[in-house]
């Protein structure tokens, strides 16, 4: 009876889905109320929901209980993506779940079920592609991948409501990049001695993505391989300057239709490059990469180049389809800065490589938390007062009001050194200029060792 009626007056349809959307809304509010009576696991909105979605379907009769197959509907665009929600509803009903569970999951919270119905199918489930990470790991703090460079132009109601949430930015902001740092420290140069500090190990990094490749999450074995042979050219490129030479260590084990890598390596060379952090690990462990198809097709796409003086390196095929750095032993912050920014303006040079970048988010990475800059500037700086009970807890206190970030010295989810050694970056990657970060880690350094040096000192 519900199909006769839809199919006399098809605009019907919008006003059975906004009632479906204000239970929905309903239902969530009570399923909160019914987590917390019950199991305290949202379970009280797969119950609600499961019912709604339910009644809902039973509108089209089935085969499989003795009916005759429903005949074809010349359907309205409100009747195609009604259903089209309605095929989603397992990805849904997972999302409501966390939304009403888990208030710290940025993306879940910010995504609108009434949004989300008004696209069309195929982004619909590219959308949802988007979001996977964000309900398989109900623990994330932010909770999505973009999976192609025009999702946050594509998706802006989404992707714009998540990284203003994120980046406590206001609806107007706009990235602004500029590299030229002739203006900060001693005109253009920031060296650590003047701060009573010697030798550090220095690091800059970006990640960039080209504009004619999905983001690594959409991409499939044979994309990868194609992205990492159009790299091939760069990396020509960058061998035969004498500033850089360097090699190529790549883990695909070949690139299709019985073409042989010849930059492969073997299994024993790979593990020495990850012990000494030239190139990155399998990717496959982290469950959020994992979730959101990053990892996929492994080892196919993956590896990097090295320069001869091992201070530059460009992964290819981790979170973002590159990740190019500069690092070294030094007191001059700005050498590693000024020869990144000669890296990159070398490698976007070769036609066919075009960094792909937003009008409003500038260089446009996988992770939402990297747009803008896709920049961490870092440096290992020994603190021992402040980590004198073995753990980075009293650095972390005091280096978040100074804009600054901590972390082992293997990166994020790793010890600090046993002398008192972090890594410290600033925070901020998006509606900050690159000059302005490189700056910040200088005046964030000067700071902290004023913490340093108030807090008691470490009994050795």
């Amino acid at each position: 009876r519900s199909q006769a009626r839809h199919r006399e007056h098809p605009g019907s349809v919008h006003k059975m889905f906004s009632r479906f959307a204000s239970a929905s809304r309903r239902a969530a509010r009570h399923a909160r109320q019914l987590s917390t009576a019950a199991a305290g696991d949202g379970s009280g909105f797969l119950i609600a929901g499961g019912v709604g979605v339910a009644a809902i379907a039973c509108m089209a009769p089935r085969a499989d209980e003795g009916h005759a197959a429903a005949p074809s509907i010349q359907a309205d665009e409100a009747s195609k993506k009604l259903l089209s929600v309605l095929a989603h509803g397992e990805e849904l009903a997972k999302i409501a779940k966390v939304k009403a569970t888990m208030p710290d999951n940025i993306a879940i919270q910010k995504f609108d079920f009434e949004y989300f119905a008004t696209l069309d199918p195929a982004q619909q489930t590219r959308l949802l592609k988007c979001l996977k990470t964000g309900w398989e790991n109900p623990d994330s703090g932010l909770g999505c991948y973009a999976m192609a460079p025009s999702d946050y132009d594509e998706f802006a109601p989404f992707f714009d409501a998540v990284c203003q949430e994120y980046h406590k930015a206001s609806a107007d902001a706009t990235h602004v990049t500029d590299w030229d740092a002739s203006a900060v420290g001693d005109k253009g140069v920031l060296d650590v001695t003047k701060l009573g500090l010697s030798e550090l190990s220095m690091r800059v990094r970006v990640g960039r993505n080209l504009t004619q490749f999905n983001l690594p999450g959409a991409m499939d074995k044979s994309e990868r391989i194609a992205f990492e042979k159009a790299m091939l050219k760069a990396f020509d490129k960058l061998k035969k300057d004498p500033a850089y030479g360097g090699t190529v260590y790549s883990l695909s084990p070949d690139f299709g239709d019985g073409e042989k890598n010849p930059n492969l390596i073997t299994p024993e060379k790979y593990a020495e490059l990850v012990k000494k952090h030239v190139m990155f690990k399998d990717m496959a462990a982290d469950t959020y990469l994992a979730s959101a198809g990053i990892a996929d097709d492994w080892p196919y796409g993956r590896g990097c180049w090295q320069s001869d003086d091992k201070q530059c390196i460009v992964w290819f095929g981790e979170e973002d389809q590159l990740r190019i750095m500069c690092m070294k032993r030094g007191t001059k912050l700005n050498e590693v800065f000024d020869r990144l920014k000669t890296m990159l303006d070398t490698i976007e040079s070769i036609d066919g490589i075009t960094f792909a970048t937003s009008s409003k988010y500038g260089y446009v990475t996988s992770c939402p938390s990297n747009l803008g800059t896709g920049m961490r500037a870092s440096v290992h700086v020994k603190i021992p007062n402040l980590t004198a009970d073995g753990t980075e807890t009293k650095a972390k206190a005091v280096c978040k009001p100074l804009g600054l970030s901590v972390r082992g010295t293997g990166g994020e989810h790793t010890p600090i050194g046993a002398d008192g050694t972090v890594d410290i970056s600033p925070s901020k990657r998006l509606f900050i200029k690159e000059r302005d970060i490189i700056a910040k880690l200088y005046s964030g350094i000067s700071d902290l060792m004023v913490e340093e040096k108030k807090a008691p000192r470490r009994w050795r």
